[in-house]
């Protein structure tokens, strides 16, 4: 009999660690004619994949909305005196809005996010999005690419990275 448990129990590891694996080489987005639907899972770094996504498919620049679930989303309220983002951190919330734009600065892609979180008893909490991961089940990301590549630079005095515009006259 204990043969029989030590071979079940090395049966569940083993189905455990593929299923494992499985589950971080899964596909995380896929080309549309405007763009790229992404689908991310627990744990992910949302704003880590969307700047990979736009190294890996040298996007000019995107605009891009989402929703699902968060295990947590750090907002930033901007206090224009400090020059600096105050964070709160909310936990097990749902995303029930996201929106935000992808440009580039001279470190690389530069992601500016927007959103709206709710708990479980419908209290909402939004604003700048400082940091964001996906909790049980999953986040639907879609984004529009633009042919323009844009830039964001740090403007004086309020320190502020602001997306610049290319105007042709």
């Amino acid at each position: 009999m204990n043969l029989l448990k030590t071979f079940t129990l090395l049966i569940t590891i083993f189905m455990m660690n593929t299923f494992s694996a499985q589950q971080k080489d899964t596909c995380r987005y896929i080309k549309t004619p405007t763009g790229y639907l992404m689908v991310l899972r627990q744990g992910d770094d949302v704003i880590a994949h969307l700047e990979n996504m736009a190294k890996t498919e040298n996007m000019p620049s995107a605009s891009f909305s989402g929703i699902g679930f968060a295990s947590d989303v750090t907002f930033g309220f901007y206090d224009f005196n400090a020059k600096k983002f105050n964070p709160k951190t909310f936990n097990k919330v749902e995303m029930g809005s996201l929106t935000g734009s992808i440009a580039w600065n001279e470190k690389g892609p530069s992601i500016h996010v927007h959103g709206v979180a709710t708990d479980d008893k419908f209290n909402a909490y939004g604003g700048h999005i400082l940091d964001l991961h996906v909790g049980t089940g999953s986040m639907e990301i879609y984004v529009t690419v633009h042919d323009q590549k844009l830039e964001r630079k740090v403007e004086q005095p309020l320190n502020a990275n602001v997306l610049q515009l290319n105007c042709l006259k």
